[in-house]
C-alpha cells in the first residue's frame, strides 16, 4: 500500500475499529471512512496478489460457500485474505484490509489470494475497480425485489461480474439465467451442479412459481452433486465419484459446497488435489448464523437463515420437523428488505400442525400466513428477545430450531447470549 493518504485511510480506520469493538458493533464503518479519504482505497490494496482476486456473488449461500472456498484453499497450502465478517459490501472488504495488515504493510506481503463475498449491486461496482481474476455466480432467485427490482435486474449485475473476468469464472449450469449470464463473457467457464435425480431437490426460480423458463445448459459439471444421504454428499469430479460426510447441514449447502470445489480448481490449477479438498471439505462447520448449532441448558438449537422464497423452501424441505421445538423469526428492516410478501411464495405445510414460536417485527403476518397452511403457533410475540429465551429453555433436551431472516438471525444470537448458557457445539 502506497501513499500518505492511503496510509492516513489505513491508520484512521485502525482507530475506527479499535473504538468500535469497544462499543460491540461497526464491522463496516472503517472501511467506509477510509473510502471516503482515500477514494480507490480497497482497489490498490487488492493489487499485487500472486493469485489474483476471487468475487462470490449469488442470491443465496454467499457467506457459507465464502467459508468452504476458504478453507478449501487455506488446505492447499495458499494464504487466503476473506471478508470474514460477512460484511459484502466494497466498504466491509476495506475494513478487512484495515483488520489483517499493518498500517504501511502491503495485502500482497501477507496473502497469496482474495476470496471476496460481494452483494450483487456491490459486485458490479467493485470489478469496474478491481477486475475479478475468477468468479463464482451461485444462483438468481426472488429477493429483496423492493430493493433489485426484477429478477432479471439481478442477472444482469452477474453477467457484468462475468464480462469483468480475466481467468475463469465457474456458474450454475442448472440456473438458465446464469447461463445466459456468462454468454457474453471472455473467459473460460467451469461449470458446477446437481445431477438428475436432485432436480426436484433444487427446483430453479421459475419452476418455484409455475413459470417455463429458458433450458439450462447442457455442458458436462467439472464438479456435480450427484447424491445426498445420511452418509453425506457424493460428489462427481474427473469421472469418480466421492462420498463426503459433511458438517455443513441442509442440502442447499451441498450443492455450495460442489460450487467451492470447481472454484478451488480453477484457482489451484495442476496443484489442486482431490483428496485434500475433499478432506478438508469435510471439516468446515455453518459459518455465521447459517446452520449454526448451539447447546442450550441440555439442547441442540439451530439457526437457519432464511431470505427469500427459494431459500426458505429449500430450508424446509432440507430438515425433518419430527421431534423437533421449530420457531419462525421475521424481520422486516432494510437489511432484510421492507416487502415481506414473499412469505406467501413458501409452502409451510410441512411443519403442521403446529410450532411453537413466531417472534419478530412480522411475526402476526408470518403467525397469519401460516394458519393458512394449517400450521398453529403455540406463542405469537413481537418483543422477540424475551420470547427466544423461554423458546430455548421449554422443553429440555429436545432439539430446537430457529428459522429467521437476516437482521432477526442478529437479534436471535444475541439473545440466545443473554438469556442463556450457549455453547458452539
Amino acid at each position: 500500500m502506497s501513499g500518505l493518504r492511503d496510509t492516513t485511510a489505513h491508520a484512521l480506520g485502525k482507530a475506527l475499529r479499535a473504538a468500535a469493538r469497544v462499543r460491540g458493533g461497526g464491522s463496516a464503518y472503517p472501511g467506509l471512512a477510509a473510502e471516503r479519504i482515500a477514494p480507490g482505497f480497497t482497489a490498490r490494496s487488492l493489487t499485487g496478489l500472486p493469485r489474483g482476486v476471487v468475487v462470490i456473488s449469488g442470491t443465496n449461500g454467499k457467506t457459507t460457500t465464502t467459508r468452504v472456498v476458504t478453507a478449501l484453499l487455506e488446505a492447499s497450502g495458499l494464504r487466503v485474505f476473506t471478508n470474514r465478517t460477512g460484511s459484502n459490501f466494497v466498504r466491509g472488504v476495506a475494513s478487512q484490509v484495515i483488520a489483517d495488515v499493518p498500517v504501511g504493510g502491503r495485502l500482497a506481503d501477507r496473502f497469496d489470494v482474495a476470496v471476496l463475498e460481494l452483494d450483487e449491486a456491490h459486485a458490479v461496482h467493485f470489478v469496474a475497480d478491481v477486475p475479478a481474476t475468477y468468479s463464482l455466480l451461485l444462483n438468481v432467485m426472488r429477493d429483496q425485489l423492493d430493493r433489485f427490482g426484477e429478477i432479471d435486474t439481478t442477472a444482469r449485475k452477474l453477467a457484468v461480474v462475468a464480462q469483468a473476468t480475466t481467468e475463469a469464472i465457474v456458474a450454475n449450469r442448472d440456473d438458465p439465467r446464469l447461463v445466459s449470464a456468462v454468454e457474453a463473457a471472455v473467459s473460460r467457464v467451469a461449470w458446477f451442479g446437481h445431477g438428475a435425480a436432485l432436480a426436484d431437490t433444487f427446483p430453479t426460480d421459475d419452476a418455484l412459481y409455475g413459470a417455463v423458463g429458458e433450458a439450462a445448459s447442457a455442458e458436462a459439471a467439472d464438479v456435480e452433486l450427484v447424491d445426498l444421504t445420511d452418509a453425506g454428499a457424493a460428489y462427481a469430479i474427473d469421472g469418480a465419484e466421492h462420498l463426503v460426510p459433511l458438517q455443513l447441514t441442509g442440502a442447499y449447502n451441498a450443492l455450495n459446497s460442489a460450487a467451492a470445489l470447481s472454484l478451488a480448481r480453477q484457482v489451484l490449477g495442476a496443484e489442486a488435489d482431490t483428496a485434500t479438498l475433499l478432506a478438508a471439505l469435510a471439516e468446515v462447520t455453518p459459518a455465521f448464523g447459517r446452520g449454526e448449532k448451539f447447546s442450550v441448558e441440555g439442547s441442540e438449537v439451530e439457526i437457519v437463515l432464511v431470505k427469500n422464497p427459494g431459500g426458505f423452501r429449500l430450508a424446509l424441505t432440507s430438515y425433518d420437523p419430527a421431534g423437533t421445538d421449530t420457531a419462525i423469526v421475521i424481520n422486516d428492516h432494510h437489511a432484510d428488505g421492507r416487502d415481506m410478501s414473499w412469505l406467501w411464495d413458501v409452502d409451510f405445510s410441512s411443519l403442521a400442525p403446529g410450532i411453537a414460536l413466531v417472534a419478530g417485527t412480522r411475526s402476526y403476518d408470518m403467525a397469519v400466513r401460516l394458519l393458512y397452511d394449517e400450521v398453529e403457533a403455540a406463542e405469537v410475540a413481537v418483543d422477540l428477545a424475551p420470547a427466544i429465551a423461554r423458546f430455548a429453555r421449554a422443553n429440555p433436551g429436545t432439539p430446537k430450531r430457529i428459522y429467521c431472516t437476516y437482521t432477526a438471525m442478529l437479534e436471535v444470537r444475541r439473545a440466545l447470549e443473554r438469556y442463556t448458557t450457549m455453547e458452539a457445539l
